[in-house]
């Protein structure tokens, strides 16, 4: 019902407005000029930009763009179509492109002059922000002491920040939880601690098995007696059952969801209760407006819906989507320790005016009220670093 006001309002905008159509669409990379040792150090510096134009001589911009090989199946999806109608665009497959979807979004609130969250209705402006901590290396995580994931706990929670998620992706589970809990000590009771185990792993940790139903309790109850806040997708993320079970056996929330790409594997975990939070990314998913739609569908079933996150640039499609869904927080990843995310997204600045992004406060990340997704893109620059331009 909520995402069905929101469209409402969006076409009734539409109707008031003398109508604007998509002229233009445009895939491409940039790359910002930085040292090796900031290479080295994983800081953000190059971005797919998905560019919409209209025949107002307004663009929309995304950072999160698909490789521009995808034009030539985009441009007939939006070339000529009413940059409103969100909708007709997703039916005719832009669903497989959110980052596209978010600079539509971007244009539309660009022409009302509206932040996108407060057009689809979205009732906050501030969300508490958690980190998610992936060190350089091996995925799995077991190159890393004990301690530097301890210190980068408490590093985060001096810069002011409530909550941390990390990899339990160890061979051995039970050398995570040791972890865990020594994060949990350091830090103290009001410190969040969240922990991703995603089934879908890369080839190349071919040694990490899926747990089965047996290791999965064990670790969890493990994690709830360590004070975990919750366990990640501990198995298939096309197994509805197993998670179910377990969270129907423990108190830690079990989490899941940010693989799928329509609303029926939403709806089919919601009905087997397999998540005690759905976690749609607002790029797999479809974008935007399909995120809003997974929040709306678990809202029904009692069930908060957190989106899963990005950092820098990109960050921005995430955030709206987040504040449209009312999700209690934005997950900011993936951070590469030892840096905070303003330090890990400084390169991607010199593409805006403003030199900034996003405001931190007490935890929290405000939302911005430029129009749009929130950034005041400065085309000159980036046209600018746009790599293979003549």
């Amino acid at each position: 019902m909520a995402a069905a006001l929101a469209m409402a309002a969006v076409r009734r905008l539409s109707a008031a407005v003398k109508p604007v159509k998509i002229s233009g669409v445009d895939l491409f990379t940039i790359e910002i000029p930085v040292s090796d040792a900031e290479k080295k150090a994983g800081v953000q510096y190059r971005f797919a930009v998905a560019k919409v134009t209209t025949d107002a001589g307004i663009s929309g911009y995304s950072f999160a763009g698909p490789p521009a090989s995808a034009l030539s199946e985009i441009r007939p999806m939006l070339i000529g179509a009413d940059v409103f109608d969100v909708e007709g665009m997703l039916r005719r497959g832009l669903n497989r492109y959110g980052g596209v979807e978010h600079a539509v979004w971007d244009a539309i609130g660009r022409i009302a002059n509206q932040p996108v969250y407060k057009l689809l209705a979205g009732p906050r402006d501030r969300l508490k922000a958690y980190l998610t901590c992936v060190w350089s290396g091996p995925a799995d995580q077991s190159h890393v002491p004990a301690k530097d994931q301890v210190a980068m706990a408490l590093k985060i929670q001096k810069a002011g920040f409530g909550a941390m998620k990390m990899r339990i992706w160890r061979p051995n589970p039970m050398d995570d939880v040791a972890v865990c809990l020594q994060i949990l000590e350091a830090t103290g009771p009001d410190f969040r601690l969240m922990v991703d185990r995603t089934a879908q792993m890369p080839v190349s940790m071919a040694n990490q098995q899926v747990w089965n139903f047996e290791t999965g309790l064990k670790v969890a109850r493990a994690l709830e007696q360590a004070g975990v806040y919750w366990l990640e997708e501990p198995f298939h993320r096309d197994d509805y059952a197993s998670p179910a079970k377990l969270a129907g056996m423990v108190d830690i929330l079990i989490t899941g969801g940010e693989g799928y790409s329509s609303l029926e594997p939403y709806k089919q975990c919601l009905m087997e209760r397999s998540y005690d939070i759905v976690q749609p990314d607002p790029r797999q998913a479809g974008g935007i407006l399909m995120c809003r739609k997974v929040a709306t569908l678990a809202e029904s079933f009692h069930v908060p819906a957190i989106p899963h996150g990005y950092i820098g640039l990109p960050l921005a499609g995430w955030f709206q989507a987040a504040l449209a869904m009312g999700s209690e927080y934005q997950e900011v990843t993936m951070v590469s320790p030892p840096l905070l995310p303003e330090e890990q997204w400084a390169p991607g600045m010199k593409v805006l005016k403003s030199r900034n992004m996003f405001t931190f406060e007490n935890g929290e990340i405000l939302a911005p009220q430029l129009p749009g997704l929130g950034l005041d893109v400065d085309e000159e620059a980036v046209e600018r670093y746009r790599v293979g331009r003549a």
